[in-house]
């Protein structure tokens, strides 16, 4: 409560108290030396990686405030301290807002597409594909994780039982994602829509070494969009190369000769 009065500068619901609340460089300095540290050390502090603690805990190792003006923070607070998503569909509306902000980086050119589908072609996918409630669903380029959403939105419809839904929560999504930004977006987007502990891994696919595969790592859907765009550097290639049977190798050398 203490790290909430001080930034927001609120004692209690619907009350704003301007003799408490920080501001300028004293706002700057505590959000990044004591909030921040604060929130990452939720990872250390979780019971396990399945909980929204250890993820809350992973977004904020991700990521820093890029506020320079403690004014111009406390501007941003004060206007979110006046919203409400306590409600679903409050949070239904904020999941909206958040992957509208993704589809204006995904449309504003530069690296954006990399981490962003649009989502009538997902949602037509999805609807082709037809997963259903015990599959587990896999998107090893996941980006914003639209994939995975659009996907537990299919499955969320209709009424479902606390197995289901305990199913839907904890056994039927994961993905894998390398970039640092896409990863932080995709966890957030997941937690938007319902899935509070997602399991999304940070890291490189396509460094896996596929002889290691093994029947649990197997899934029974894959939904994604591969990054086109994007380059991995052929020693990292060359490595996994060396490690398969003949035939997988040739075809690899294949697709190093197209990097």
């Amino acid at each position: 409560m203490r790290c909430r009065q001080q930034v927001s500068g609120t004692s209690c619901p619907g009350s704003f108290d301007h003799d408490t609340a920080l501001t300028g460089n004293d706002l700057i300095d505590y959000v990044d030396g004591k909030l921040f540290p604060y929130l990452r050390g939720f990872k250390q502090r979780a019971t396990s990686p399945d909980t929204i603690e250890y993820k809350i805990g992973e977004i904020f190792g991700e990521i820093k405030s890029k506020f320079q003006s403690g004014y111009s923070l406390r501007d941003a607070l004060e206007l979110i301290d006046g919203l409400r998503f306590r409600s679903q569909q409050e949070k239904h509306e904020l999941s909206a807002l958040y992957e509208e902000k993704i589809k204006r980086m995904g449309n504003a050119g530069r690296n954006g597409g990399e981490y962003y589908t649009p989502r009538p072609l997902i949602r037509a996918m999805v609807q082709v594909v037809k997963p259903k409630i015990g599959d587990r669903i896999y998107d090893g380029a996941a980006g914003s994780a639209g994939f995975l959403c659009e996907a537990h939105d299919y499955l969320r419809q209709g009424s479902l039982t606390t197995s289901q839904l305990n199913t839907l929560q904890t056994k039927t999504f994961y993905a894998k994602e390398k970039k640092s930004l896409a990863y932080v977006i995709g966890i957030m987007n997941m937690i938007l829509h319902g899935v509070e502990a997602p399991n999304i891994i940070h890291t490189n696919t396509l460094s896996e070494n596929i002889t290691d595969i093994q029947e649990k790592d197997r899934y029974d859907v894959v939904l994604t969009n591969p990054p086109f765009g994007g380059k991995e550097r052929p020693e990292e290639i060359i490595a996994e190369i060396a490690a398969l049977d003949a035939e997988s190798a040739e075809i690899l050398e294949g697709i190093r000769g197209m990097l």
